[in-house]
């Protein structure tokens, strides 16, 4: 008698679970959304689409065509070529500044090959440089973006003529927080679980996760980060780009650049902690360093203004 309910109860209880589960699935489902569908609000003038490498690049490319040096800039994981908005303002009325959605974010979506090595990276990236006749550059990078820029640096030493490393990837990370969206798309079965749901409060708290100062995170900018993680295919692209390219693992690679770089961080940076830039100033011979109180893991999107400052000093030697 007591064992039948008990396992009555064990019945009700996982019953209960399991309709709370549902629940939380159809009250989060998101389905995937077109780029046609999402282009309006996050590709206006003066985006353009670029074809390169088998994919079709959201691209944005202001200022002076006359610029002999552009500026070229990549975003981080789950980021989009909006996160330059501030640095892209400053400069433009007198640099060349080109940016782009990297394969799997933004409006770039999926690498169709589904490959998301470190080398196929370097290899896209070199295409579409290509495409838009952009011979040589100043390359910037944040978080991923910047481990990207020192592949780059590394493997095509002739496009580089200067970095510019905001918070970046490359050595081990000992975090002291980690977004959530993150750790879910590093997860077997629930990273599959968020191929088809995505609560847009999950989304706020990873951003705000990465701000030194998460007052300064708007409902305007929580929508850009949901919104561009919905476009088809991107959350599975994420998933497997964090299976293949691991964020930690180019020392030996950062020890051969060679050419002008600047390393900026912010201090309040919880993913990448300060500590990783040393390591950058350290191995990157006649590198300059400077770090900005009160900002974390994306200093040009918090204080454009302040951090632009740095880069426009560094450019101007």
């Amino acid at each position: 008698m007591r064992a039948g309910r008990a396992l009555r109860a064990l019945a009700l209880t996982i019953g209960g679970l399991v309709v709370l589960l549902l629940g939380a699935i159809a009250f989060s489902w998101a389905p995937d959304r077109s780029v046609a569908d999402l282009s309006p609000r996050w590709a206006p003038a003066p985006s353009k689409f670029v074809e390169a490498a088998g994919l079709r690049f959201h691209v944005r490319d202001e200022g002076p065509r006359s610029d002999s040096l552009p500026i070229v800039l990549l975003h981080g994981t789950s980021a989009s070529l909006h996160t330059w908005d501030g640095w892209v303002q400053a400069l433009s009325p007198t640099r060349r500044v080109v940016r782009f959605d990297l394969p799997a974010f933004g409006l770039t979506g999926p690498m169709p090959d589904g490959d998301y090595t470190m080398a196929h990276y370097v290899a896209v990236v070199d295409a579409l440089l290509d495409s838009l006749q952009l011979p040589r550059v100043i390359l910037g990078g944040n978080s991923f973006g910047g481990q990207l820029a020192v592949m780059v640096a590394r493997a095509i030493p002739e496009r580089v003529a200067k970095l510019v490393l905001v918070d970046a990837a490359g050595y081990p990370m000992h975090s002291t927080s980690v977004p959530l969206a993150f750790r879910i798309a590093k997860t077997p079965v629930l990273n599959k679980l968020m191929l088809v749901t995505l609560p847009r409060a999950l989304v706020e708290s990873s951003v705000r996760n990465v701000y030194g100062n998460p007052t300064k995170v708007t409902p305007e900018l929580v929508d850009r980060y949901y919104e561009l993680a919905l476009r088809s295919g991107n959350r599975g692209a994420i998933a497997d780009r964090f299976s293949q390219a691991p964020s930690d693992g180019i020392g030996a690679e950062v020890a051969q650049v060679k050419v002008p770089t600047l390393i900026l961080w912010g201090v309040r940076d919880h993913l990448i902690p300060v500590e990783n830039a040393e390591l950058f100033h350290r191995d990157i011979a006649g590198s300059t360093l400077v770090t900005f109180d009160g900002l974390g893991h994306v200093p040009h999107e918090e204080d454009p203004a302040r951090t632009v400052a740095a880069v426009q000093r560094f450019i101007a030697r």
